[in-house]
């Protein structure tokens, strides 16, 4: 199987400017930029607003339907080099195999009409990607035969931290690189969630005359998420409570959090609560700890706390149980289940 030539957002957003091509796949963890992508790829191609709303045309997942887009792709722009086809809200994981062939039969049209550029976003979790960059799923190589595909990870702590920062300037407050990141340690990673989390707290400082943002509106203001969840997650498995382990995972299946990433970051989580554990027993201070595993004060002492009142073995065991599950979650598919079957075992 041959390794996909995957786009970064800067090579995207060239491509757009100058010779975009008649496809893309935005796919990967990273919502809130593939949204940004999307945004800068329409107000690129569009060009004049007064003919862009008859030079975009949107498909919903809700009444999409292969020929709809077959239909899309053959109308002419208006007074424009190009139109802008966008296939919004597409779960690729819930479409049966008659589906996806259906649209990637259409998808393969596309040269046909080279006046389009059909954007593709994929939520988080609604894509199996496989084993990248060399093991593609099939799914991913079905699409990207006639998409470019254009990637979203995670952004490095340090690029985080930066894009917090200016994200409350941008919003006429200010923050430290310490209350940032007491803010992602509260509300996770997913830039989707700090964007709204860092409105909220800059509004909020804002209207009680102030502009430098302190990490108690952080614990007044943000709300804790996902990656918070996987904290209470670890705290329940290893508390054997069933009851409160069932009802975090609903959550997460409200959320459709995707199974391979709960498990995920409930291993980081206990890893990390092992590493607290073992360091303090050395002598080491919160401090030092914070230091040695590069996590914030704060989380050390929750962390300790949670190890301690378990016990080394609790812990061990829970990463033990966490690493069975994803290894049995990825030689055969079960979703959800999986999960259940490790909640019910523990």
């Amino acid at each position: 199987m041959a390794e996909l030539n995957i786009l970064k957002d800067a090579d995207f957003r060239r491509e757009i400017k100058s010779n975009p091509a008649t496809g893309y796949l935005l796919f990967g963890e990273e919502d809130y930029l593939k949204n940004l992508a999307v945004t800068y790829a329409r107000e690129t191609l569009l060009g004049d607003p007064s003919f862009a709303c008859f030079n975009e045309i949107i498909l919903d997942a809700l009444d999409f339907h292969p020929e709809k887009l077959r239909s899309a792709l053959m109308s002419l722009p208006m007074m424009a080099e190009r139109k802008v086809i966008l296939l919004r809200g597409l779960d690729m994981n819930a479409m049966k195999a008659s589906e996806l062939d259906g649209l990637c039969e259409v998808l393969s049209e596309l040269e046909e009409y080279d006046y389009n550029t059909v954007l593709l976003p994929v939520a988080s979790g609604n894509l199996d990607e496989g084993y990248l960059p060399k093991r593609p799923s099939a799914t991913l190589n079905k699409l990207c035969a006639s998409l470019r595909p254009v990637r979203y990870e995670r952004c490095t702590p340090a690029k985080l931290l930066g894009w917090c920062i200016r994200h409350f300037e941008h919003n006429g407050a200010t923050a430290t690189p310490d209350v940032c990141q007491t803010l992602i340690d509260c509300c996770g990673r997913n830039m989707m969630t700090l964007a709204s989390e860092i409105d909220k707290i800059s509004f909020y400082v804002l209207a009680h005359d102030r502009t430098a943002v302190t990490a108690a509106d952080i614990h007044t203001a943000a709300c804790q998420s996902a990656e918070y969840d996987a904290f209470a997650f670890a705290g329940a498995l290893m508390d054997r409570d069933t009851a409160r382990a069932l009802d975090i995972l609903a959550e997460f299946k409200f959320r459709r959090t995707e199974p391979l990433f709960i498990l995920a970051e409930v291993i980081r989580t206990g890893c990390d609560m092992l590493s607290v554990l073992l360091l303090t027993r050395e002598g080491k201070t919160p401090a030092e700890v914070a230091s040695a595993l590069k996590l914030h004060e704060y989380k050390v002492s929750l962390y300790r706390k949670s190890a301690s009142s378990v016990g080394e073995a609790a812990v061990r065991r829970m990463i033990a149980a966490c690493n069975e599950a994803d290894r049995a979650l990825k030689l055969s598919p079960q979703g959800y289940a999986a999960l259940e079957q490790l909640i019910c075992s523990l």
